[in-house]
């Protein structure tokens, strides 16, 4: 052992050689709150499923009766109808509006701007409700030329129900829209255009399939939202769907839960499909956005930083291998 001496400390300088500290074994924090709160809630759930199953007042033969009948089937049938029509409609013309929205022509811009406050404004029953009493205010139209008899278009409660459903949910979309095309960096769309690229071609290529990633989950909460939101064109009336046709039953009966619980049955196993398929179509379209680089990609960045690993090589087929060097 030998000892370095300075003028004000002494450092002593050991020959053995240094020895790795032990790791350290992390125990995990314990959280008992957690556990009594989970406890709670799985006992009150257990406690009320068996409370609700003992109690007469539910319905449960009437349910039982009624969970596949024809009627309510169809109903079915035409709420799905009614959403996807209605969201085509609202996608369609939401889409136009927020390319007016983002439009240098000031009118158009003002005219947008209308349409979004009057429909975003007013609640939706309220909208379902004119919509219903448009024909009481326009049997015929005239046009200077001609009179339009508009009586038979405006007894058909389904196609106003359509429309009304569709115009308010056009003012939501268009929002959502235009915050998806306005999040794509403006950079993607000049480097478009240097490639020589049309106006449309930009968006179909370089601005739509990267705005998909923003747009797609809430349109896909729009699309539910809107499935529910076919109960209330009962006062249009159009008691076709599937609300409507469960309170027509339970009117005709007089047992209005298990007619609800019916209905209510029917909207879980229709949003649990749309669920499912929102969140496939949300990964389609989130392809590329990962953070996790593939052996291609990291090939292609350590390319294009200029240096390259020596384990890294690029086959013809662009593959990447590593080298058993």
């Amino acid at each position: 052992m030998s000892t370095a001496n300075n003028s004000s400390r002494t450092t002593v300088i050991s020959d053995e050689p240094r020895r790795r500290p032990s790791s350290n074994k992390a125990v995990p924090l314990r959280h008992p709150g957690r556990w009594i709160t989970a406890a709670v809630l799985v006992i009150l759930l257990a406690w009320f499923l068996i409370s609700a199953a003992g109690n007469e007042a539910y319905g449960w033969e009437t349910y039982r009766q009624y969970i596949f009948d024809t009627r309510i089937a169809v109903a079915a049938g035409h709420t799905l109808l009614l959403t996807v029509l209605a969201m085509i409609l609202g996608v369609a013309l939401g889409s136009i509006i927020a390319v007016l929205r983002m439009s240098p022509n000031g009118v158009l811009r003002g005219v947008s701007w209308l349409f979004l406050w009057v429909f975003r404004g007013t609640p939706v029953y309220v909208q379902l409700m004119f919509w219903g009493l448009l024909g009481s205010i326009y049997q015929v139209v005239n046009i200077g030329i001609a009179e339009i008899d508009m009586q038979d278009f405006l007894s058909n409660m389904f196609w106003l129900a359509v429309i009304g459903l569709g115009l308010n949910e056009a003012a939501y979309m268009a929002e959502i829209v235009r915050a998806g095309i306005q999040a794509v960096p403006e950079g993607q769309s000049e480097a478009s255009k240097a490639l020589g690229m049309t106006w449309w071609q930009n968006m179909r290529r370089t601005v739509l399939p990267q705005a998909m990633r923003i747009i797609i989950p809430p349109t896909g909460n729009e699309l539910i939202s809107m499935l529910k939101t076919t109960s209330l064109v009962i006062v249009v009336p159009y008691s076709g769907e599937l609300f409507g046709k469960a309170t027509d039953i339970s009117n005709s009966i007089f047992q209005p839960v298990p007619l609800l619980l019916v209905a209510a049955s029917w909207y879980l196993v229709i949003t649990s499909v749309l669920m499912v398929g929102q969140h496939y179509l949300e990964r389609y379209f989130s392809r590329g956005s990962s953070r996790q680089l593939t052996s291609r990609q990291l090939a292609a960045f350590t390319d294009a930083e200029g240096v390259m690993p020596r384990n890294i090589s690029i086959k013809d087929d662009d593959s990447v291998t590593e080298n058993n060097r």
